[in-house]
């Protein structure tokens, strides 16, 4: 069994409107992401981790688009990783061989890629969906003041999904929690027991919804999408 664990916690409306349930291609931007997820056949079970107050209506999207696979919905907590480890406490019981955890505020994210990242982490224990930074980068002072100069070779910008052999995730996890640390993403998690993570390197779109005005590029890429699969 594989598991899948959206974690869709964090303040939604931290830029002003609710990314989550913020209308693309006629559908909630959570919908999206779930949808892919539903869409893999290796895909057993889905758990969504959200913030209390929205329980009630992630539930009833989930519900209202029959989207069977979803088969709870979690609490999360203040930090991310919390959220985390609440959705990994209630699909650790259930023998999954791979555990998926996925940002639902990426909606472009596609069963194609799902796949590929899952089939590498079959190889490697532990694998990363992420693209590697074009743009030159700098360093900079509170004041946005340049320090100096950052050397892009060799760095990558991680994106979800990532996928986990069950027994890593919950150990690095655990780890965290019994030192009260705190990580941004999972790959950091592990990466203190020592372990080493696949890249999958992604050229399509795969961005986060942040910014308002990250839906007008969403929308855009739905529509080329939909043009391309139409032609074929």
């Amino acid at each position: 069994m594989v598991s899948a664990i959206i974690v869709a916690a964090g303040s939604s409306r931290r830029m002003g409107f609710d990314k989550l349930f913020t209308p693309l291609g006629g559908k909630p931007v959570l919908w999206h992401s779930l949808r892919a997820f539903s869409d893999r056949s290796e895909i057993d079970e889905i758990l969504i981790v959200t913030r209390e107050e929205q329980m009630d209506a992630v539930e009833k999207l989930a519900s209202s688009e029959k989207l069977v696979k979803v088969k709870k919905v979690v609490s999360g907590g203040a930090e991310r990783h919390i959220s985390v480890w609440n959705g990994l406490q209630a699909v650790g019981a259930h023998g999954s061989e791979f555990i998926g955890i996925h940002d639902g505020a990426r909606p472009l994210t596609t069963p194609k890629l799902i796949k590929s990242s899952l089939d590498l982490a079959r190889q490697h224990g532990a694998a990363c969906v992420a693209s590697q930074i074009p743009d030159t980068v700098k360093r900079a002072s509170v004041e946005q003041m340049v320090t100096e100069s950052v050397e892009r070779t060799g760095l990558w910008a991680m994106q979800t999904p990532q996928f986990f052999s069950s027994g890593l995730i919950l150990q690095a996890y655990a780890g965290l929690m019994a030192m009260h640390e705190m990580v941004t993403d999972e790959v950091s998690a592990v990466q203190k027991l020592g372990k080493k993570i696949a890249l999958l390197k992604n050229e399509d779109w795969n961005f986060k919804i942040t910014f308002p005005h990250d839906l007008e590029l969403a929308e855009h890429v739905l529509e080329l999408r939909a043009k391309k699969k139409s032609r074929h």
